[in-house]
Formats: structure tokens, C-alpha cells, sequence
């Protein structure tokens, strides 16, 4: 009897689970094709199948980690609580979501051999960001917990807030001086937002 065909997607996924363990203990640039079929169990004709290379598979992986945090950004938007809690929480998953597995995500997007893919990753998760943040800032508008002339560059100002955290993040900042930064980006979000002091919490763990 014929083996029924498996999902390509499951396939990828297979490839992209097995490479993000091994870009995590080993590092991207020590960890080869092979390193990856070998640990699969499978011929790299097979990997080759489905991806002409390990920079293909990295920025697949980075596309799914990106894919992830919108879907959280979604149910966040959806959640029955104040646009400052939503905001808050937005933030604080995008930079969750940067220091998966202590940075490994940072890591790999610092490194001067990837700084193009950095640059394309972020502008893509500013591009689906900005509009769940628009709609967030302009739900605070309505309900009068946010008073901002032109929410456009709000969300222009809290997107670089957080790439300034995910730099910190990156560099392994010391807890305090992370402490300090968190206060003052907080602080600077409910100023850019004209919301109330001490409304907006970032929560990171790390």
C-alpha cells in the first residue's frame, strides 16, 4: 500500500525545530547542514528539498518567530482590559519574544553577517505592529485614557522604544540599568501617549 504524502509544512517545521536547538547550543554560525540532518536522521538532499540554504532556514525561522508574536499581539488587542494594560503588554511580548532563549534570536540579528536580515525582520514587525498598536492608541483616544494629536508618530515613538530595549536585551545589561531603562521607557510611552503616570508596566523576565 502507498505511503500517503506528508504535509510539506510539517516537513519544514521538522527542519526549523531541529535548527533552532542546535543555532541554540551550538550557535548559527558552528551549526552546518549537516548538523542539522544528522540530528533528524535524514539526508541533506531532503533539507535541500526544502531550502537551498542555512541563511534560508535562518530567516524561516525568524519569519515564524515574527508570525508567532503577531498571533500573541492579536489575542492581546482582543483581551477586556485597559488600552495602557494592552499597550503594556504588547510591548512587553515583543520583547519576550527578542530574548527567546536568552538572546539566541538577538544574537543571531546582531551579528554583523546578519545586520541586513535585522534590518528587514524589524522593519516587517513594524509594519504588523503599527497597525494593532494604531488601533490600541486610538481605542484610548475614544475612551479618553490617552490624549495624543497624531497617534501615527506615537506608534512611530513606542517602536523605537523598543528596539532601544531589545539593544539593552542584546548588550546583557545589568539588572539594574535594565530597571532604569524599563522605568524610563515606561515613563516615556505615557508621556508620548499623554496617559496617566504609572499606567503603562513592562513585565520582563529574564
Amino acid at each position: 500500500m502507498a505511503r500517503p504524502p506528508q504535509d510539506p509544512q510539517i516537513r519544514i517545521n521538522e527542519i526549523l525545530d531541529a535548527a533552532d536547538q542546535l543555532f541554540f547550543t551550538k550557535g548559527y554560525h558552528a551549526t552546518t547542514i549537516s548538523d542539522i540532518t544528522k540530528k533528524m536522521g535524514v539526508a541533506q538532499g531532503m533539507l535541500y528539498y526544502y531550502f537551498k540554504s542555512k541563511e534560508e532556514i535562518l530567516e524561516t525561522l525568524l519569519d515564524r518567530h515574527a508570525a508567532s508574536l503577531i498571533s500573541e499581539i492579536k489575542n492581546i488587542y482582543s483581551l477586556t482590559t485597559t488600552p495602557s494594560e494592552k499597550i503594556a503588554l504588547l510591548v512587553s511580548a515583543a520583547l519576550h519574544r527578542a530574548n527567546y532563549k536568552d538572546g539566541l534570536l538577538l544574537n543571531m540579528l546582531y551579528d554583523a553577517q546578519n545586520l541586513q536580515l535585522k534590518e528587514e525582520l524589524f522593519h516587517q514587525l513594524e509594519l504588523a505592529l503599527s497597525p494593532w498598536l494604531l488601533k490600541i492608541i486610538e481605542a484610548g483616544i475614544a475612551n479618553q485614557d490617552f490624549f495624543v494629536s497624531y497617534p501615527p508618530t506615537a506608534v512611530d515613538y513606542i517602536l523605537v522604544i523598543v528596539d532601544f530595549l531589545s539593544e539593552a536585551l542584546y548588550q546583557k545589561t545589568s539588572d539594574e540599568i535594565l530597571t532604569f531603562r524599563l522605568t524610563m521607557a515606561e515613563a516615556l510611552i505615557e508621556k508620548a501617549l499623554g496617559a496617566q503616570e504609572k499606567t503603562i508596566h513592562i513585565m520582563l523576565t529574564r
